[in-house]
């Protein structure tokens, strides 16, 4: 293991860059990877000069994750199509010998959190202290001894783009706790069942677990989460960069904040229709009962719900659909698959815009620009839990110019984000 000093040598002499290549500089150019190496250098000389020298330290990388398909499916124990994505939170750490864990995210005040107050803080709801506890206590609980950590950390993670910062951030915890302190025992779904504990518990929110596995996993991955103690999770092989398509992010420059009730309302509503049928979740549920019992359900849950339910059922079907598609190179039924799920989620879903707010609807105004500029080609949808934020879109890369020019007019400079699939999940990257 490497002190802090050593770290910085190594990287600064390029013994890292296979790895950094592996995650940064999935484009193939050398402008990508020297980038990516003055971020990983840059992060270990910010820790050096925050904390001084450790004599055991390393880098890790939490990354963003992108839905592909099944929206809003994973809290009805369903199918999705996520993947890592080379935007990442990076992080300098060593243990620092205390009981307290010591957080510096870059442009943010530091926060401390002690491992000998495990119980979840109702004044750290919605805090990054709230996902340190949670991740602590989570591990804990199955049975590791945790010290205490000094950890810089920088993020070119999109804030509201969808690509779930807050599972980046459970995924890089536990990834430096599992390293220095659980000897590497942690797989990477147990990484990510700690992250969504985190986030369910300590941080108040009330997320399926799509985004700690879509962060944890790494690649892209077909997750079935029927029994979601044990979720089947398979890797999907394909080369996205041999597509032909570009995976674009459009940040519609529109605010998450307030939109709890939104995305508690959708697993309210198609709870609703599940216990009509006496189960817990809709994927419990007869798909052929439920059209013949529609009328009756329209009746007891409202209209709202049933139309949800039409979207669990179609989107789960597709998320399998595209896993299958993509495994037999058939990006053409692919690509007609992510369009389809993006008219469920606008017709039957309805997470474009807020009815709290209607006056904002950047979801569906982005979108009917993207199609008008695809002309029938690629495909695009709303991306994440929606109601605001982002839209994916593959985009043809002889249109893809014009795609980002017209997108930046309507919504801004620096708003259309090419990314790329990376093959490595939440993990240690260099020691």
């Amino acid at each position: 293991m490497s002190s802090c000093q050593e770290l910085l040598h190594r990287l600064q002499a390029g013994e890292g860059d296979q790895v950094l290549a592996g995650l940064y500089a999935l484009d193939g150019s050398q402008a990508s990877l020297e980038k990516g190496r003055a971020r990983a250098v840059g992060v270990v000389q910010a820790f050096l000069n925050f904390y001084g020298q450790r004599e055991q330290a390393a880098l890790f990388s939490g990354p963003g994750r992108t839905e592909i398909g099944g929206n809003h499916t994973d809290h009805q124990h369903g199918r999705v199509l996520c993947a890592s994505v080379d935007l990442d939170m990076l992080a300098c750490a060593a243990p620092n010998g205390s009981r307290t864990v010591h957080v510096q995210s870059e442009g943010y005040p530091v926060l401390s959190v002690s491992l000998d107050q495990l119980e979840p803080q109702e004044e750290e709801k919605n805090t990054s202290a709230a996902l340190v506890r949670g991740v602590a206590a989570g591990l804990t609980k199955l049975g590791y001894t945790l010290e205490g950590v000094d950890v810089y950390m920088t993020s070119n993670v999109l804030s509201g783009s969808g690509l779930s910062s807050s599972a980046a951030y459970e995924i890089l915890m536990g990834s430096i706790f599992n390293h220095f302190f659980c000897g590497g025992a942690v797989t990477p779904v147990e990484n990510a069942k700690i992250g969504q504990y985190a986030e369910n518990v300590y941080f108040g929110k009330p997320c399926g677990l799509m985004d700690q596995m879509g962060s944890a996993v790494g690649g892209a991955v077909a997750i079935d989460f029927a029994d979601p103690a044990q979720p089947v999770v398979k890797a999907v092989s394909y080369d996205f960069t041999r597509s032909g398509h570009a995976l674009c992010i459009v940040d519609t420059d529109s605010c998450h904040a307030d939109l709890t009730d939104d995305y508690a309302d959708i697993t309210r509503e198609m709870g609703a229709v599940a216990a009509f049928f006496g189960k817990q979740v809709l994927r419990e549920v007869d798909e052929s009962q439920f059209w013949a019992r529609l009328p009756e359900i329209r009746k007891a849950c409202g209209d709202r719900a049933a139309l949800r339910a039409m979207h669990f059922f179609d989107d789960d079907r597709r998320a399998a659909e595209e896993a299958q598609a993509l495994e037999q190179g058939d990006f053409d039924r692919f690509l007609t698959l992510v369009n389809q799920s993006g008219r469920s989620s606008d017709l039957h879903l309805q997470n474009g815009w807020s009815p709290a707010d209607p006056s904002q609807q950047a979801i569906p105004v982005a979108l009917a620009v993207g199609q008008r500029l695809l002309d029938g080609s690629g495909a695009i949808r709303v991306h994440g839990g929606g109601f605001a934020g982002a839209i994916q879109a593959f985009v043809p890369k002889e249109k893809l110019d014009a795609f980002r020019t017209g997108m930046e007019a309507l919504l801004g400079a620096g708003r259309c984000h090419v990314l790329y699939i990376r093959p490595q999940g939440g993990s240690v990257i260099f020691a």
